[in-house]
């Protein structure tokens, strides 16, 4: 890394590209000049999901916004593999937590799903896509997953692409391991609640045909660990983690 390379990332929703002016929201400009203390001249690095990260320049710097200037492209748009993530909501920290794990580890979307034993608080999607925002930010990656609103089981399954396998982490122990039998790109991997999936649920779930139920090894994981666990192990066998970043 060169000096005059930024250190800061921050996310945006205006276009990149050489010479492009970038106006900031008036936390973006809180959090630059109030709390990093840039001023005009400084550096950020920017991305926006589609156009790769690009080193930028302070030109206005002021309490409530800004404007920076798009220099050069350091890195270009990357794509996390076509993995999805379900996962039944649980507390909000552990929530916060799956959210920006599967951020830092690579998937395109997340998909809270209501299960039978579901026990959560009330789900905030403002704040869910915040935890993505800033996990991409700090992790280094160029893509911000999909944030899908929340859902019944029933209903994502009712309408499930049969070409996507639906990897169902099982905690029966008749289940292969994921990552001996982890399918190809598309998947998805299905997380369940803290209280596992009810009988009726589970024997649904085996008997589709684009369902592929797998096992995490021998010990029950809490549910935020099994999901972490479950994006590694599926990456890992697919050699995402060979170098390559999104």
């Amino acid at each position: 890394m060169t000096d005059d390379t930024a250190k800061i990332r921050l996310f945006v929703e205006a276009p990149l590209a050489a010479g492009a002016p970038v106006p900031l929201t008036r936390e973006q400009a809180h959090y630059l000049f109030s709390v990093m203390r840039l001023g005009p001249g400084g550096r950020v690095a920017l991305f926006n999901g589609r156009d790769g990260e690009w080193q930028a320049e302070v030109l206005e710097a002021g309490k409530r916004a800004g404007l920076l200037g798009c220099l050069s492209q350091s890195a270009r748009q990357g794509l996390p593999p076509d993995l999805w993530l379900l996962f039944a909501p649980i507390k909000k920290a552990r929530t916060d937590f799956i959210v920006e794990k599967a951020t830092e580890l690579g998937v395109r979307r997340i998909q809270p799903v209501f299960t039978r034993h579901t026990n959560s608080e009330r789900l905030r999607p403002d704040r869910l896509q915040a935890h993505c925002v800033e996990a991409a930010e700090q992790c280094g990656g160029t893509y911000v997953p999909e944030l899908a609103d929340p859902a019944p089981l029933d209903r994502v399954l009712a309408d499930w692409e049969p070409r996507r396998s639906l990897i169902f982490c099982d905690e029966s122990r008749d289940a292969r391991p994921l990552h001996a039998v982890a399918p190809s790109a598309p998947a998805a991997l299905l997380i369940g609640p803290e209280g596992g999936f009810a009988a009726d649920e589970a024997a649904r779930l085996r008997g589709l045909p684009f369902v592929v139920p797998v096992s995490l090894g021998p010990r029950i994981l809490r549910a935020d660990t099994a999901a972490a666990a479950a994006i590694a192990l599926w990456q890992a066998r697919q050699g995402d983690w060979s170098g390559a970043g999104a």
